[in-house]
């Protein structure tokens, strides 16, 4: 939509509502692209197609189409629906935590529970980087585009924490970094596809031994714990701001 029909209010014509044409349509949209984002889950990217999908709404074909207009723009939305509830569910409650280790450690947690709450279908992030690691196209640009943001943004929060003296100074990022989306992949392997009992609890286990190797030694009672107070709300995660 072109930045002149966005509403504002230098604008008083773009207060009217939108035709309940348009509303219904923006309604079918998000009943299909809930559907294509459960069908993703369990099926992969790959198992997406307009005419499961057209079963599952009990929609026909040309339904489903005329919303996406190919299986590929269908793919890429569902990509970015699953950042959307991601960011939701995991960036914006993490970024209430104080700045430092207190965010770090609720961002690996929130983490966590949205993989533990996962491991019956999957999270699209790790299937789609198997499905698409040596395919290139739009799809894998989305995909990497969207980890990219995620891991820029964990990336963020371990520099806060050196700034803050919660992590050493020598502390390098990008190899907390990869160690903390190791102990992640760690746990959706061994939760998801052996069923290992305890797989979540290892998980947070070794995230703790890991900040141990890197936290500054001080008293406890100097880095705040996390809290549920509500703070200002945070920027969008594809800002990676974490204020």
């Amino acid at each position: 939509m072109p930045v002149t029909d966005t509403p504002t209010l230098a604008n008083p014509r773009d207060h009217t509502l939108p035709p309940r044409s348009l509303l219904k349509g923006q309604q079918t949209r998000a009943t299909i692209l809930e559907a294509a984002l459960g069908l993703a889950s369990h099926m992969g990217l790959e198992g997406l197609s307009i005419g499961a999908l057209a079963e599952v709404t009990k929609m026909s074909k040309s339904g489903v189409f005329a919303h996406f207009g190919s299986r590929e723009e269908l793919q890429i939305c569902v990509v970015r629906e699953y950042h959307a509830k991601f960011e939701e569910e995991v960036f914006v409650p993490a970024m209430r935590e104080p700045r430092g280790l207190p965010r770090l450690r609720a961002l690996f947690d929130l983490w966590v529970r949205c993989v533990s709450v996962e491991i019956d279908s999957g999270c699209i992030y790790i299937s789609g980087a198997v499905e698409f690691d040596d395919r290139p196209g739009p799809v894998r640009d989305a995909l990497v585009s969207m980890v990219q943001t995620w891991q820029q943004a964990l990336e963020r929060a371990i520099d806060i924490a050196i700034d803050e003296g919660h992590l050493r100074a020598d502390t390098e990022p990008a190899q907390l970094l990869f160690e903390v989306h190791g102990l992640i992949l760690a746990l959706h392997h061994d939760a998801r596809f052996l069923r290992t009992p305890g797989a979540v609890e290892r998980a947070r286990v070794a995230f703790q031994r890991v900040l141990g190797h890197y936290t500054c030694q001080v008293a406890p009672a100097s880095i705040p714990a996390p809290t549920a107070r509500k703070r200002k709300a945070a920027a969008p995660l594809s800002d990676s701001a974490q204020e």
